[in-house]
């Protein structure tokens, strides 16, 4: 698998494709609330399999100096494969870069193992996000 930082219309739009069927169609999230107003002010990643077919996506932004991880997402068949690894460090390799030492992000309840395995602790109380239950998770590099 291969993650890039999306740079071209193409990339952009096979990461949509990837958050349609991931969060629209799987989890039922509304369109309207997961294309949001941050879209523009993002930095996109694109994972492609070995044959070149959107695997995952994940965008990035900075605010006040935390590097806000979000819309982490794999599609099925590349899912217990390693991909959101190769996702997250993509995405805290950037914001280091960007001199971003503070990652937070907002995990769905069921992913929360994943993130703590990577360092993140949970700083907030259950909340519902799109209809599903989450919390803030917090890693400082």
């Amino acid at each position: 698998m291969n993650i890039q930082l999306v740079t071209t219309q193409k990339q952009l739009e096979d990461a949509y494709y990837v958050r349609m069927k991931v969060f629209v169609e799987e989890q039922l999230v509304p369109v309207e609330e997961e294309i949001d107003q941050f879209e523009d002010v993002s930095t996109h990643f694109i994972l492609y399999d070995e044959q070149q077919r959107p695997a995952g996506a994940g965008r990035f932004r900075i605010l006040d100096k935390i590097g806000k991880v979000e819309r982490i997402c794999v599609m099925p068949a590349a899912r217990s494969k390693g991909a959101g690894t190769i996702i997250m460090n993509a995405l805290e390799e950037y914001g280091t870069k960007q001199d971003i030492h503070t990652f937070k992000l907002n995990a769905q309840i069921q992913a929360i193992p994943f993130y703590e395995k990577r360092g993140y602790h949970i700083v907030s109380e259950e909340f519902l996000d799109a209809g599903i239950p989450h919390k803030t998770m917090i890693k400082d590099r």
